[in-house]
């Protein structure tokens, strides 16, 4: 029996989103374990869509970001158990500094990570950062990194998964969306790939979902400039759990950053993954190492390469022969995945370790 907590969660959106996805994800994997979370973002609009019920949540208390560099809203404040930072964000000076009057000892105090298979992750998830300056110097924290193997933090992933895509009803979303079982159906999440045009093109025959935002507007743009005139459709914005099942219908799912590669690999289908470009290049090591650890075969590894800009040949056809590859590649990945602990419970193992 897990103890009771409080978590102070500190998030600033940053991408579209994602990073406000992934704390969401996290604040309802802590209520559902029997947690209470005081989540702190700077601009939570998009839980409008994202969690339509965030606003009832009792065991989750959204707060803004201004009240954490605000002293006077601090006061009477009860002393979290936990801090987490997520993504590179700091908590506010006043806040520290509220912390460190307040707490009878200093709070688990964890630093969360990006998602990367890079060899190097292993070797610096869990180390200890010392505070060295500031109102909370002495104090430390730890370096806390998801991905992909048992020396890291895993990836979150609920405890109902796998029961929730049991009973999910493939033929019956379909059916009620109106799109025929038959035909092969696609997903796009992405920002603007270089091969999008020719992506346009071959999918005749295909049912395109295209997401809101950046996607809808690169494809807006691409179908003008090229003349390809594939079936598709502009979806709207959804919850986190409609996604899912957007997911587990489409028979592939192009998909972007770190949260919905996470949700591509748990729905087990073929997917393409856009990862976030960086100005420095560093993305391309990043993608090379998750290609690695997903044993991706060699036609999923070159179209990868196209799709993310790292080679300039012509993006290859998508038989059906070739879904399939893509499809026992993915599948064999997720298994490897579920026999392994998941964030959050590697999670509570490095906050109970740090109170004992």
């Amino acid at each position: 029996m897990r103890p009771a907590l409080l978590w102070d969660l500190f998030c600033t959106v940053i991408d579209n989103h994602g990073d406000l996805g992934v704390c969401w994800r996290l604040s309802g994997q802590l209520r559902d374990a029997g947690q209470r979370v005081r989540l702190w973002v700077d601009e939570a609009s998009a839980l409008g869509w994202m969690a339509p019920h965030a606003g009832e949540e009792r065991a989750i208390e959204l707060r803004h970001w201004h009240e954490a560099s605000d002293a006077a809203a601090l006061e009477g404040l009860e002393p979290a158990d936990v801090w987490i930072e997520a993504f590179g964000c700091q908590i506010p000076e006043a806040f520290v500094a509220h912390g460190v009057q307040s707490h009878p000892r200093a709070p688990a105090w964890i630093n969360l990570e990006y998602l990367s298979a890079e060899d190097w992750v292993p070797r610096f998830h869990g180390l200890r950062s010392p505070v060295m300056s500031g109102p909370a110097r002495g104090w430390s924290k730890r370096f806390f990194y998801p991905g992909f193997s048992e020396q890291t933090a895993g990836l979150l992933r609920e405890a109902d998964l796998l029961e929730r895509q049991r009973l999910f009803d493939r033929s019956a979303w379909r059916a009620a969306h109106g799109w025929a079982e038959g035909a092969r159906l696609v997903s796009l999440f992405c920002y603007e790939p270089p091969a999008l045009k020719a992506l346009l093109a071959e999918l005749a025959g295909c049912q395109l979902l295209v997401a809101p935002g950046r996607p809808l507007a690169a494809v807006q743009q691409a179908l003008a400039e090229s003349g390809a005139a594939p079936r598709w459709s502009a979806l709207p914005y959804t919850s986190q759990d409609g996604f899912d099942e957007m997911l587990w219908a489409c028979d592939l799912n192009f998909v972007r950053g770190e949260d919905s590669l996470v949700r591509a690999l748990w729905a087990g289908q073929p997917l393409v993954w856009q990862i976030y470009p960086q100005a420095d290049q560093a993305h391309h090591a990043k993608l090379h190492a998750f290609l690695d650890w997903l044993d991706a075969p060699s036609s999923l590894r070159q179209y990868h390469l196209i799709w993310n800009g790292l080679s300039d040949s012509p993006l290859p056809r998508i038989e059906a022969s070739t879904l399939m590859d893509w499809a026992n590649c993915v599948q064999a990945a997720r298994r490897r995945l579920l026999g392994q602990a998941d964030l959050l419970t590697r999670l509570f193992d490095q906050v109970l370790n740090e109170s004992a």
